[in-house]
């Protein structure tokens, strides 16, 4: 009797399961109820929240007893319906999104592999992988840039394959941990953001020219910020020689440090970005790789003025400043309609006359003028003094002499009584006023010749006092601009020299020059702060005497304009009027 009830218990458990499972209209109750008991589900996770999973189960234990079925079969549906619950509200459980930051005791995580002393942030912003432009990051391990920071992405992969978590956005600055992708907020990354990118307030620029406590690198060596190595990656040392000479000229170095530039072309944003990195003084390194311009100026200018070939400075310095003034909304018609003219760009008076060969008179020719004298006003941005001739032959005690000749004797071009023949024209120069805050001067010495490859130097020492330069000789006089007899005082700010070098040549010539460029600046000379001349050649940077500045064989000058009321020892504000 026993065995029969058990098997009689059995089979109506069979037979109750069995048919709750036929009929489909308890099939489709059941689904309700389930649906009916998610409503509760809130309420659930709520006392699971404040009493426990123990009183959760303890209340779901009362429920059950006070249900009014009890049986087994109903007990297995229960169990049924508490495994589909579980499952639903797993899948309702929302998500942590991808970029959503760690927990806060884990914020700083990966943080100690960031590599400092591997970061150049100096080339251009191209992805190492894709050489794309656009979504730049540079891993803060390697110093690699790549693109983009979600899946598949070249930054991505990086990430998972290398171990390197820590990337910065070259755009943004703001820095990422992937393949997370969550930002990290730490000010122990301030220092990376403005290397990445130095930003300058008004009081900070102010403070360059009074600045005089030297910062140190990473690697522990001293720097002055402003006076600092350019990379001479190939043979871009005649770029470098001009962006030196003007990252140093107060009025166009403090626009390019301040001003957004975001809606201008890339070659003034790039140049801005160069100039502040110079005088950087929270620098990684003492020195500036220019390749980022040097790209955009490859492009510009249809590789005329390249990283792997020499070219005149001047011929850049002209070219880039003509492109600046373009590029910042300048015209071409209209003078001094952006910055670069308001700080270079003077006026002269240009008379010609044009005159032909005559008759031979007592074996000579003679010259008659066949017009009248025509005079223009014609603007400029760099002067050109011209050298004479360097002598053929040697001294008395036959060695070879190095001729000088004054500053002031070259500048009589532009007195308005000197001539010179062109062609079949005889040209007069002279000064009008006002004269440009800031004077270049090119010294031509370098001219072609037909039977050598190279161009033939006039090695002609010019001879100048840094400190004082009277430009009122050569300047047309206008008492509505300045008194008449009242001298116009510049002084040196930047001065590129030329230094050859002779290299062994397999050509005719036996052996042939190379050019070796090198520029001076000035530091100091205003508010009564003493002032020192820095000579730079690339990487290498060391003081030089003020002495010793005409000594070398300038070629292209820059000259600041000294305010009414300065003294000629420089004491006092030595600004561009």
């Amino acid at each position: 009797m026993v065995i029969d009830e058990e098997l009689m218990a059995k089979r109506a458990a069979e037979d109750a399961l069995d048919a709750t499972l036929r009929s489909p209209v308890l099939k489709k109750a059941r689904v309700e109820e389930v649906q009916d008991e998610t409503k509760h589900l809130p309420a659930a996770k709520e006392r699971l929240a404040t009493n426990g999973p123990t009183n959760v189960s303890h209340g779901l234990a009362e429920d059950k007893e006070e249900g009014e079925e009890g049986e087994e079969g109903e007990e297995s549906e229960g169990n049924g319906k508490e495994d589909e619950l579980e499952d639903e509200e797993e899948e309702q459980a929302p998500t942590r999104p991808r970029n959503a930051g760690p927990d806060a005791r884990y914020s700083d995580l990966y943080l100690d592999t960031i590599s400092r002393k591997n970061m150049d942030f100096d080339f251009e912003k191209l992805c190492s992988v894709t050489l794309s432009n656009i979504n730049v990051y540079a891993c803060l391990v390697c110093g690699k840039y790549f693109s983009g920071r979600g899946a598949k992405t070249p930054a991505y992969f990086h990430a998972l394959e290398v171990g390197h978590h820590v990337y910065v956005n070259m755009e943004t600055k703001k820095v990422y941990v992937l393949p997370e992708s969550y930002e990290v907020k730490s000010q122990s990354l301030d220092d990376i953001k403005f290397v990445v990118d130095p930003r300058f307030s008004a009081e900070e620029v102010k403070s360059l020219d009074r600045r005089k406590e030297p910062s140190w690198d990473l690697m522990g060596r001293k720097y002055m910020p402003g006076f600092v190595g350019l990379n001479n990656i190939k043979a871009n040392d005649y770029f470098n020689v001009v962006v030196q000479a003007l990252a140093h000229v107060p009025p166009l170095r403090n626009f390019f440090m301040l001003e957004d530039l975001s809606t201008t072309s890339q070659l003034p944003q790039r140049f801005s970005t160069l100039v502040r990195k110079i005088w950087n003084p929270k620098a990684f390194k003492n020195h500036v790789s220019p390749h980022e311009l040097l790209q955009e100026i490859s492009l510009r200018s249809n590789k005329k003025f390249t990283l792997t070939s020499q070219a005149d400075p001047v011929e850049f310095l002209s070219w880039f400043l003509n492109n600046l003034h373009l590029a910042l909304g300048g015209s071409k018609t209209k003078p001094k309609s952006s910055l670069i003219q308001k700080v270079f760009q003077g006026s002269l008076r240009l008379e010609s006359q044009v005159v032909t060969p005559g008759a031979e008179v007592a074996g000579q020719m003679r010259f008659s003028n066949t017009g009248g004298i025509k005079s223009q006003t014609t603007p400029y941005t760099i002067l050109t003094l011209d050298l004479p001739p360097a002598p053929l032959f040697q001294d008395d005690t036959e060695k070879n002499i190095i001729p000088q000749v004054p500053l002031t004797t070259i500048l009589q071009k532009y007195n308005g009584t000197t001539t010179q023949e062109r062609l079949d024209k005889r040209l007069c120069y002279r000064l009008l006023h006002p004269l440009p805050p800031y004077l270049i001067m090119h010294i031509k010495r370098f001219q072609a010749n037909k039977f050598l490859a190279q161009a033939q130097r006039n090695p002609t020492i010019v001879t100048f006092n840094p400190r004082t330069l009277d430009l009122s000789p050569y300047t047309e006089p206008n008492p509505a601009l300045h008194p008449v007899g009242e001298p116009i005082i510049y002084e040196l700010v930047a001065n590129i020299t030329y230094e050859g070098v002779k290299v062994r040549d397999d050509s005719v010539e036996g052996e042939a020059e190379k050019r070796v460029w090198k520029v001076q600046v000035r530091e100091g000379g205003g508010g009564g702060i003493e002032r020192q001349w820095w000579e730079m050649q690339d990487l290498f940077v060391r003081r030089v005497e003020e002495e010793l500045l005409a000594t070398r064989e300038s070629f292209v000058m820059v000259w600041e304009r000294r305010r009414a009321g300065v003294g000629k020892d420089g004491t006092g504000k030595s600004r561009a009027a």
